[in-house]
């Protein structure tokens, strides 16, 4: 038999093919991290940290339900709410149009959420915040927007229609600080002085709610201005679009101004009209019943025997008795009613099978994505907003013995409260 020759090609063509079988089983074997983040370029200071929050999956309502539901992680954003969007988008809208002069100061009438949201933007524009909130909300909001730098009223809470409602007292407070501003405007333009020089007039800053050299203020009104809807509309739909890749079957959220659930749901249902959009409300509200039967309250109600003050759920911040312009843009396919008791025993199991601590609102929403789920049945894809933390309600939702007051004290071991044994 003929020897093999083997050449230095040879050998050279060997060793490069062991070496390429080497790294190709090396490979195989080596874990795969696919958690690793994609590089992103830095945000552009704390208004470009705002929005493109997280979607999660909410495993252990997914486990139970069979179907697979996700919750925006909007407690993400610097100002810890949903919020945040709004503030902004409200803010950069009024300096445009020159409705809010540079400097000036930006008034809002506020449950919380959204007071702390302008409390934290405004001062990224040069603004002041000067807030107006019911003083039953909790006590941890007003110390949040006083460490932010705001002003803030506490008012007892009444009717819509009340002049000291506080949205109302808030809409005044603008107008007072533009009617200071134009008087100084005035004085200096007739004078060539100061307001504080002219005729012995003294200003007494200490006595005033704006400083004298405020140049204005601005009317966030969140309910009714447009620019709450849009923020949604513009952010909040098109990112659970992308982050879903268009697989969404249904979209739920609870509403007080409506311009979450407005914004989202018409831009959802524009890239899919199938997509099912629902609202689930809190007691007290009013918005169930319009979705349900087109009234905003029931036969009995009507006849003269709804509550003095119907807004008496501990979920903060959602339910209204009227139809605002930010919601009359929802695109909605139906409702559910959530209880305080529900929204109390979600929030504790989340807690301890999700290690999600949510606020009030976030809760009663992830109710209502249970309660979609059961409607629609196992094998859809349901998305929800988590509005905010559990941080600004320790001191009523989360407080024991608040909650055993109105004997709400949580129970369930699981999810027998949403009818899962």
């Amino acid at each position: 038999m003929t020897p093999v020759r083997i050449t230095g090609a040879v050998v050279a063509a060997v060793s490069v093919t062991m070496a390429f079988l080497s790294l190709v089983l090396y490979n195989s074997k080596k874990p795969k991290n696919t958690s690793l983040p994609s590089t992103k370029t830095p945000r552009n200071g704390l208004v470009g940290a705002i929005g493109n929050t997280p979607l999660i999956r909410i495993n252990s309502l997914s486990d139970a339900t069979g179907c697979e539901i996700f919750g925006k992680c909007e407690f993400l954003n610097p100002g810890g709410s949903v919020k945040d969007r709004v503030a902004v988008k409200i803010i950069e809208e009024a300096l445009e149009s020159g409705d809010l002069a540079p400097g000036g100061v930006v008034t809002e009438g506020s449950a919380g959420s959204t007071a702390i949201s302008l409390g934290t933007v405004a001062p990224a524009y040069g603004c002041k915040c000067h807030v107006v909130i019911p003083d039953d909300a909790a006590i941890e909001k007003s110390q949040i927007l006083e460490a932010l730098g705001a002003t803030v009223e506490r008012v007892r809470p009444v009717s819509i229609t009340h002049t000291d409602h506080f949205v109302n007292i808030a809409r005044r407070r603008a107008s007072e600080a533009n009617e200071l501003a134009s008087m100084h405007r005035k004085e200096e333009q007739k004078n060539g002085k100061a307001l504080d020089q002219v005729n012995g007039f003294h200003y007494d800053e200490e006595k005033q709610l704006f400083p004298r050299s405020c140049p204005g203020g601005y009317f966030a009104d969140q309910f009714e201005n447009l620019a709450n809807f849009r923020a949604h509309y513009e952010g909040t739909g098109p990112e659970i679009w992308q982050q879903t890749g268009g697989n969404v079957d249904a979209f739920v959220a609870a509403a007080g101004t409506g311009g979450t659930i407005a914004g989202a749901s018409k831009f959802l249902q524009e890239r899919n009209p199938n997509i099912k959009c629902f609202l689930i409300d809190p007691p007290g509200s009013g918005l169930f019943n319009k979705i349900t039967r087109g009234v905003m309250y029931t036969k009995e109600e009507a006849e003269g025997r709804r509550l003095k003050n119907p807004f008496d759920t501990i979920t903060e911040g959602i339910g209204i008795n009227r139809l605002t312009k930010n919601f009359l843009m929802a695109k909605l396919d139906g409702a559910f009613r959530g209880t305080d008791k529900e929204a109390v025993e979600m929030s504790r199991f989340l807690m301890k099978k999700d290690g999600l601590f949510l606020g009030s609102s976030s809760a009663m929403n992830c109710v209502g994505a249970v309660r979609v789920a059961q409607s629609l049945g196992p094998g859809h894809t349901i998305v929800t907003i988590l509005c905010d933390s559990g941080m600004r309600h320790l001191s009523k939702f989360y407080n024991a013995e608040y909650l055993s007051k109105l004997d709400l004290t949580p129970t369930a071991c699981g999810l027998e409260f949403m009818g899962f044994g």
